[in-house]
């Protein structure tokens, strides 16, 4: 079985294309989700998150108190980084874990925002980077999440420069209404089948 990744900076579409992808039987990871769920289920994470932030990193009921850990991270870079420290190894157990259930299927995929920033792409058998134009990503995303342009181009600017991703990955999906978007993934699994045959 090969672990195929999957990328894209914000509002490229990635989990549009990765719906796709499940459509076709193929079983998706999104790690934001994971990285969500593991703060409250990784006891060797909240055993780190109390260590690294102190106890009021969890309400007495075992929630996270993501004000409290926004606030100490969201200014602090070095705070951050130790953060990403505790939770992107959470993750990917959480990722091995969930890939045990899934012996049966030529591929399984692996969504995250942060797959080159975090260094899990090297985890990956492939890595697939869904682009579109920058003005296009930011419209999208002004739209989607009711955010002003400034903050958009914020959110943007925190991320790795797509042309970066893109030097980095196997495979392109161009998501900028240049092409269809269900061809190129109908295409790449067909590649990806015979890949996984061969391996």
């Amino acid at each position: 079985m090969l672990k195929i990744g999957i990328t894209g900076n914000i509002g490229s579409g990635k989990t549009t294309v990765s719906k796709i992808f499940e459509l076709l039987g193929i079983p998706v990871f999104y790690a934001d989700a994971a990285a969500k769920a593991v703060m409250t289920t990784d006891q060797l994470l909240i055993g780190g998150l109390k260590q690294q932030f102190g106890n009021e990193a969890y309400f007495d009921n075992g929630e996270l108190n993501r004000k409290y850990i926004a606030a100490k991270v969201f200014t602090d870079p070095a705070e951050l980084a130790k953060l990403n420290a505790l939770v992107h190894p959470a993750v990917f157990r959480s990722f091995d874990e969930w890939v045990k259930g899934f012996s049966d299927v030529p591929y399984v995929i692996k969504e995250a925002a942060i797959l080159f920033e975090s260094g899990s792409y090297k985890l990956c058998d492939y890595n697939i980077i869904v682009t579109a134009p920058l003005q296009m990503r930011l419209d999208r995303v002004i739209k989607r999440d009711h955010i002003t342009p400034s903050e958009a181009d914020s959110r943007n600017s925190r991320q790795m420069p797509e042309e970066e991703k893109v030097k980095l990955a196997d495979f392109r999906i161009k998501n900028d209404d240049t092409e269809l978007v269900i061809p190129q993934v109908l295409a790449l699994h067909q590649q990806l089948l015979k890949l996984a045959e061969s391996k």
